[in-house]
């Protein structure tokens, strides 16, 4: 009896969750590397989770991912609402009702010879990856998210674009803060965490951070900015992230969709908090949601490095033999670690972070 395991020939490689810079660098990598080196046929699965129920997919060449390396979003699509093991679907009355429909994808999987999948997401395509290993699919996962939220990973392609656009809008707020003397508020991304706000509000020198995992309290982020004003400091800098919350309160929901596997929508903390700190200071406020623009866009040389060397990778581990791995960054070098790890998990900013102590001892106030 023959136990070695079959040799993969076909694999599908699908985006999930939103669009990120950097994601078709991973998918030129993965079809390259499966083509070039071990002669393996790829298919190209067509907006997520999505285009597995559907059976929506095609073969995708080296022809077809040529030039696409500095292209920002996705050519194969993406979706954010589809998660096989609870399927939305419209009731002809209007009603949401929810399916199972990871029998189905498992069809369309045979169907088109398909031995493994390259999963390229974040937490929740991870979780939706988890439900296929479990029925026995080989699933390599590739990290990405612009909130570099992933547990598992010190960091995801993406958020080298998301910090970097986030900090240039700072800078630009800061000509505008100091010529007006008012305080100016940017919220960012992040959802539950405060990297995106972390980094680019260090980088820029915002007075103040808001972040998910330190609750503030917004009559001392007020005094902060009043004693700026009482100093002569012609302006005032915020950079807040969308999941911040005050003490005893909770987060700003911008809409809850319930098509969703994860349906809250944070944002609009933002406006919040200018509308308070105006009223108890005085001080002329404004805000800027940066919203999608931290998402689109072309993707700096950092994300473009990081997304070759997971993509590269992903594959090597897949031809070695390895299952159900996820790829990630660990010190200064790329490794693989247990997908099941990083499913249904979020990575968040520790209060001990060397990160925070440092914003702390040049000034930085984080509201608490």
């Amino acid at each position: 009896m023959n136990d070695q395991p079959k040799r993969i020939q076909r694999i599908g490689v699908l985006t999930g969750g939103g669009d990120c810079p950097g994601l078709n660098a991973v998918i030129r990598a993965v079809t390259k590397t499966a083509i070039y080196k071990h002669n393996l046929e790829v298919l190209g699965i067509q907006d997520g989770f999505l285009g597995l129920v559907q059976n929506r997919m095609h073969p995708l060449t080296e022809h077809d991912v040529s030039g696409i390396l500095t292209l920002g979003g996705t050519i194969l699509g993406t979706s954010n609402k589809c998660d096989p093991a609870r399927y939305v679907t419209k009731k002809p009355d209007g009603t949401l009702e929810t399916h199972d429909v990871t029998d189905r994808c498992l069809e369309h999987l045979a169907i088109n010879h398909i031995d493994a999948l390259v999963v390229i997401g974040g937490d929740g395509t991870m979780s939706g990856a988890a439900n296929f290993v479990r029925r026995g699919v080989n699933c390599i996962g590739v990290p990405k998210t612009i909130d570099n939220d992933l547990a598992g990973t010190d960091i995801t392609f993406g958020f080298a674009t998301a910090r970097y656009v986030a900090t240039m809008a700072l800078d630009r707020i800061h000509t505008t803060a100091a010529s007006h003397h008012r305080a100016m508020i940017v919220e960012v991304m992040g959802r539950n965490a405060g990297w995106i706000a972390l980094e680019s509000g260090i980088a820029s020198g915002s007075d103040v951070v808001l972040i998910p995992e330190i609750p503030f309290d917004i009559q001392k982020v007020a005094d902060y900015v009043t004693a700026r004003s009482r100093k002569g400091r012609s302006c005032s800098i915020l950079c807040v992230s969308e999941g911040a919350r005050p003490l005893d309160g909770k987060q700003v929901v911008n809409h809850v969709d319930p098509t969703s596997p994860d349906p809250i929508r944070l944002g609009g903390v933002g406006k919040v908090v200018a509308d308070q700190i105006e009223q108890m200071t005085g001080v002329e406020t404004r805000t800027t949601v940066l919203g999608h623009i931290q998402r689109g866009g072309t993707p700096v040389p950092e994300d473009r490095v990081l997304a070759t060397q997971f993509g590269h990778a992903a594959i090597e581990a897949l031809t070695s033999g390895k299952r159900n791995r996820l790829i990630v960054m660990r010190g200064r070098g790329v490794t693989d670690i247990d997908i099941l790890e990083a499913a249904d998990k979020q990575r968040t900013i520790t209060l001990d972070h060397p990160l925070l102590t440092a914003a702390r001892h040049v000034g930085t106030s984080f509201g608490d």
